[in-house]
């Protein structure tokens, strides 16, 4: 067989592969427990927190997207996360991530560099001189881009300088998903998900996912999920297999209504700075130019402080005030209250996260209506900030 788009594999991943009954779709399979055929003759799968038939459908799409030799799917994008550090980081290992990374992720990390688990160093790694701090590194963890400010790291260049300190690279993919980019091309040895967002796309599954490049590294992986317990249930990888098959249409509609409110954003009197790699302005715009597919559909923006945000986010229609992102659904998020409050104020500000932050993930919706509530959001945190709304600016 010639090998096909990645847009094919998602959409034909285990499709017509029943072969008790022919079904198209393939089914889940609910079974905890399958029987040997004798005694010391196990099957394929044997206990399903080891091996799960619609799991490992899954797990080998979410590969094939990525490009690897195989993948993991877990409970959750925090139990991937876990299972990764745990199974890549020796005794007392070193780990280099960034000083900008998910709250939750943070919060893992701090926490097992406290209870000496591990040594943790926080740092710029979308700052190319950044690259002479691997040194002593054992693991290099890279978001990209990062959540929330959407900073983006030249993926090769932290690679060859990580391999050439002796350290194993790993890259959150979350807010790009597969379509956008993938990191194992750029010479990453590791991605891992949170599977809840844009794998999924319809907000109503917690899963994560691991994927390595090399067919070792991935056993590892999958021993260690299993000794932890925290591989993922068959619906949940059943229905993150009927979102990702449309992964591709959910990203392009999301990327386009992503434009159009930076157009909105990078133009309002209310907002004081906008976050999209799709700027010229954008400290990092012609890396993502060059190495990925696209800009991705989560749109970060400051508008100067909490009562401004709490103007604007209190009225819209066409965005929830919730967490997560990536859903097919448009949502608002305010990161210093939100996503990323396991941060003290300092580690926050060190960040560049400010009261004034919001984060938006654009979904599918029809753009001009996401424009005029967006618009109808930012008139109230202008009157909120003791300006004139943009409506009145215009007349």
């Amino acid at each position: 067989m010639t090998e096909q788009h990645p847009r094919t594999q998602a959409v034909r991943a285990g499709i017509a592969t029943d072969p008790a009954h022919g079904a198209v779709v393939p089914p889940v399979f609910m079974s905890t427990t399958y029987a040997f055929s004798g005694f010391g003759e196990p099957g394929e799968f044997d206990y399903s927190r080891s091996g799960n038939p619609t799991r490992s459908t899954l797990a080998s799409a979410i590969a094939d997207l990525e490009g690897g030799a195989g993948g993991v799917v877990t409970a959750s994008g925090m139990a991937a996360i876990t299972a990764t550090v745990l199974a890549l980081l020796p005794p007392d290992g070193t780990l280099v991530a960034p000083f900008d990374a998910y709250g939750g992720s943070w919060r893992l990390f701090d926490a097992l560099e406290r209870s000496g688990r591990l040594r943790l160093r926080l740092v710029d790694l979308s700052d190319a001189a950044a690259r002479e701090e691997l040194d002593g590194a054992d693991v290099v963890w890279l978001e990209t881009p990062s959540n929330p400010l959407l900073r983006v790291t030249d993926i090769a260049a932290v690679s060859e300088a990580a391999h050439a300190a002796g350290a194993l690279v790993v890259a959150d993919n979350t807010f790009a998903s597969p379509v956008v980019q993938r990191p194992l091309e750029h010479g990453a040895d590791v991605v891992v998900h949170s599977a809840t967002k844009y794998l999924n796309g319809h907000s109503d599954v917690v899963s994560g996912a691991v994927v390595a490049a090399s067919e070792e590294r991935v056993a590892h992986l999958a021993w260690w999920a299993n000794t932890l317990g925290v591989t993922g249930g068959a619906l949940d990888a059943y229905l993150t297999l009927r979102g990702l098959r449309t992964l591709h249409l959910r990203m392009a509609a999301a990327q386009v209504n992503a434009a159009a409110v930076v157009d909105l954003l990078t133009a309002h009197p209310a907002v004081t700075a906008v976050h999209y790699p799709g700027l010229a302005s954008h400290p990092q715009h012609e890396l993502a130019a060059r190495t990925m597919d696209g800009f991705g559909a989560i749109v970060t923006f400051d508008v100067g402080g909490q009562d401004a945000v709490r103007a604007l986010v209190d009225g819209l229609d066409c965005f929830c005030l919730a967490e997560s992102l990536g859903g097919v659904e448009s949502l608002v998020s305010h990161p210093a209250t939100m996503t990323h409050a396991a941060m003290p104020p300092q580690v926050q500000a060190a960040a560049g996260i400010t009261p004034g932050m919001l984060r938006l993930s654009l979904g599918v919706e029809d753009a001009s209506d996401l424009v005029a509530d967006l618009r109808a959001g930012l008139d109230r945190a202008r009157s909120a900030q003791g300006g004139l709304p943009s409506t009145e600016l215009r007349g």
